[in-house]
């Protein structure tokens, strides 16, 4: 099996807050009770790198299962990957003391219903953080009381005053979460990682988080990274989108570009299962299978057991980063100017997705709404 490349490498519009180059995570395989290979691991993440520059929002795409959630972990320190290196502010991190990164890059999980402890009102919640990173009355805080700290979190996440003697079972979903977000925000992160902050919330209050999130960024210059399976949010709130699969990142760039002209066919086929009412038709999936397993990851390309445009050498080499626009790059052969035509070694149905060279579509994402 050859290495991993490294993921798309994009030039960064600003000075990078928080950045990671080629981070590698491989976990190591126990199984009770059945025989495996000395020394087998899972690749949960292979050579992802990314920019997260001052006041921008990252959307990381991809299905559950590949290695979002574990670079998510890796960027907040959470767990120390294999290899690779990441920066804050241009510096290493492992420079810093644990506290010291993490009054800079504060993380808001998925379930807002298990990160919130229900014995304990919104009030401790809050002012814990405030009293361990020493910005409460008695710390740096301007003279303001505790109470005065908790009332102002709380407004800027839209949430009234009096939500503080409140328990995590009298709130809804959303509060809930608005509530995680406040108390990253306790401690005056320049980072937020947001690991589908939105994905266990009744539809109809999510587009009011994520204007929330996209109204901090302006309000307060935070830098963000969105996780999520949903393609469409992350066009709608990102900046700039990487999509990932099989524990790479193989496609970068702008998000209007990256879903308008998708260069990379997982992207292709993202785009094509999303819902779209303005689609005349339903969409003609060609591409087939499953995720393969990432404690044997194919050779080559990881996707070219599933693409509709497989070609002999996916299945034998890596393919590089190849810059296909400005600021977008993309890791499949079809852009290389050296690889022999494109053929499709997996057939299926239908016409399949457009390919990257003619794909466009106009753009459609509509403006952001006020915060709910």
């Amino acid at each position: 099996m050859t290495s991993p490349s490294a993921a798309p490498a994009l030039p960064v519009t600003g000075t990078p807050v928080l950045e990671a180059r080629s981070l590698v995570k491989h976990f190591p395989v126990h199984r009770r009770g059945r025989r495996t290979q000395r020394g087998a691991v899972v690749h949960a993440v292979d050579a992802a790198s990314i920019s997260v520059p001052e006041a921008s929002i990252t959307a990381v795409v991809g299905e559950s299962g590949c290695g979002k959630s574990t670079l998510t972990r890796m960027l907040a320190r959470l767990i120390r990957p294999t290899s690779g290196e990441l920066l804050l502010n241009g510096s290493p991190a492992e420079r810093r003391d644990a506290r010291e990164y993490a009054g800079q890059v504060q993380m808001v999980l998925q379930d807002p219903f298990a990160s919130l402890n229900l014995v304990h009102t919104v009030r401790y919640h809050l002012a814990r953080p405030l009293r361990i990173h020493g910005l409460g009355p008695d710390g740096n805080s301007g003279g303001n009381s505790l109470d005065d700290e908790i009332a102002s979190l709380l407004e800027r996440v839209a949430l009234s005053p009096q939500t503080a003697d409140k328990y995590p079972h009298e709130l809804s979903g959303g509060q809930r979460q608005r509530v995680a977000i406040a108390r990253a925000l306790a401690v005056r992160p320049r980072v937020l990682l947001a690991d589908e902050p939105v994905s266990m919330l009744d539809v109809s209050i999510r587009l009011g988080v994520l204007n929330l999130l996209a109204d901090l960024r302006e309000r307060e210059r935070l830098a963000l990274v969105y996780v999520t399976h949903d393609i469409a949010s992350a066009r709608y709130l990102g900046d700039t989108i990487a999509v990932m699969y099989a524990g790479q990142i193989i496609e970068q760039g702008p998000a209007a570009t990256v879903t308008d002209q998708p260069s990379h066919p997982y992207t292709q086929l993202l785009l094509a299962a999303a819902p779209d009412p303005d689609r005349p038709s339903p969409p003609a999936l060609r591409g087939r299978g499953a995720p393969p397993s990432l404690v044997s990851p194919p050779a080559g390309c990881r996707f070219h057991p599933r693409c509709p445009y497989a070609m002999a050498i996916c299945a034998q080499q890596a393919p590089p980063s190849i810059e296909v626009a400005s600021g977008h790059a993309s890791a499949c052969w079809l852009h290389a100017k050296d690889a022999a035509p494109a053929v499709s070694q997996n057939p299926g149905p239908g016409p399949g997705p457009v390919p990257p060279a003619t794909a466009s579509q106009p753009d459609s994402r509509p403006p952001r709404g006020e915060s709910t």
